[in-house]
């Protein structure tokens, strides 16, 4: 066992951050980019696990047994400082309070590490908070921040810290951690690291959760029910409602769970009127769970258009596979196994593989590539931009037509 098991595919990573940890004195800035569940997260905490680990010889750090690793891993070690937001953006007050953090030294590691998960979601005033403190580390501190890509941070800020590529594991083996670690039953991993595109949060969400996987089904069977304007006004209302009950579903509970602590904290009283202090303390808490919910809204709804991006990824491998065999004098009809699309190439949604195939057989390739275009784009606005959501995707699916 050590900390590096559960980053599935990411042997030249682990590779790399494992040669890190055991040298004397390893890079003081780390950027570690990576699509949607290649694990950025992950690795980060399990190189800060590393870097603090309590064993001596210097192959063994990571071990992942001692009591340093156990609490980086579980986000409560006292060198470890972890930040990721629920909000739209990381505020200028918080990259503040890293930089003031930065300065202190380790209580009892090597190291003090701080972890920046959303560095994309900083603004360039934020940044530069941080530039000076990355620029210039005091000599115990090192940085960690995560990013989808290179650009989605200031070039001042990458150009200080070395790098780090993470990769979408393969199918496989996000079904073998699920297996191994969660107790999946294997066909079941397998189904739903392969409707999660690889990405190990979400596949556990739906290896265990059937209404999850309900959802999802409704989501990506939304072409299958588009056949005119109003068609496609109710499909995105139904896309739109059903992000929303996802959303709220992980939501509400949290929201009642952190307002009851608040009140208990501050020794409220079980019935009347809350004094003026408490009541401001508790619109505060309402305020951060409302934008933690838009942030919330607008992150299922990406991932919702995900989702349905895969049933048009679909039906371009089918449409592709059936030029190919038309190119070679075979029959063009559609072949039936996970792997018989032409290239060994898989469906995503493999248990709808024949409504997908009557479905590609009703357009183009070039047709598919515009959908998917539409899809990519109305992405783009809803999660850089305050649009109405459900007016741009009422856009979206007109244009799916």
């Amino acid at each position: 066992m050590s900390v590096w098991d559960d980053l599935q595919g990411q042997g030249p990573v682990v590779e790399q951050l494992s040669r890190a940890a055991q040298s004397e004195r390893p890079t003081h800035a780390w950027l570690f980019t990576g699509p949607p569940g290649s694990g950025r997260s992950n690795a980060a905490k399990a190189f800060a696990a590393a870097l603090v680990c309590e064993q001596q010889q210097l192959e063994d750090r990571g071990c992942g047994q001692c009591h340093a690793c156990h609490t980086v891993l579980a986000g409560t070690n006292a060198d470890v400082t972890f930040i990721a937001t629920e909000k739209t953006t990381i505020s200028i007050d918080e990259a503040r309070e890293l930089v003031t953090k930065a300065q202190d030294r380790p209580s009892s590691a090597r190291w003090r590490v701080i972890i920046v998960g959303d560095a994309d979601r900083m603004v360039e005033r934020t940044t530069n908070v941080l530039l000076k403190a990355i620029e210039e580390p005091p000599p115990r501190t090192i940085w960690i921040l995560c990013a989808p890509s290179p650009a989605d941070v200031l070039v001042t800020i990458r150009s200080r810290c070395r790098a780090v590529t993470l990769r979408v594991p393969p199918v496989e083996d996000v079904a073998a951690l699920l297996v191994r670690r969660d107790g999946i039953d294997p066909e079941q991993a397998n189904l739903a690291a392969r409707a999660a595109q690889s990405h190990v949060g979400i596949a556990r969400r739906l290896a265990r959760d059937p209404e999850a996987r309900q959802r999802r089904e409704d989501i990506v069977r939304l072409p299958l029910a588009l056949r005119d304007v109003s068609d496609a006004v109710r499909a995105a209302a139904r896309l739109v409602e059903l992000a929303t009950a996802e959303a709220n579903s992980s939501n509400d509970e949290r929201d009642a769970a952190e307002k009851e602590h608040l009140l208990r904290s501050l020794g409220a009283p079980d019935k009347g009127t809350l004094p003026p202090s408490m009541r401001v303390q508790v619109r505060q808490l309402e305020e951060d769970q409302k934008r933690r919910s838009k942030r919330s809204i607008t992150d299922t709804l990406d991932r919702a258009l995900t989702d349905l991006l895969s049933f048009y990824r679909d039906t371009l491998v089918l449409q592709l596979a059936a030029g190919d065999r038309l190119r070679d004098g075979q029959p063009a009809g559609g072949t039936s196994g996970a792997s018989g699309t032409g290239g060994g190439t898989g469906l995503v949604n493999e248990a709808l593989r024949p409504d997908i195939e009557r479905f590609a057989t009703s357009g183009t390739p070039e047709l598919t590539l515009a959908r998917m275009d539409a899809i990519n784009s109305v992405r783009r606005r809803i999660t850089t931009t305050n649009v109405a959501p459900l007016l741009a995707i009422e856009a979206m699916a007109v244009s799916l037509l």
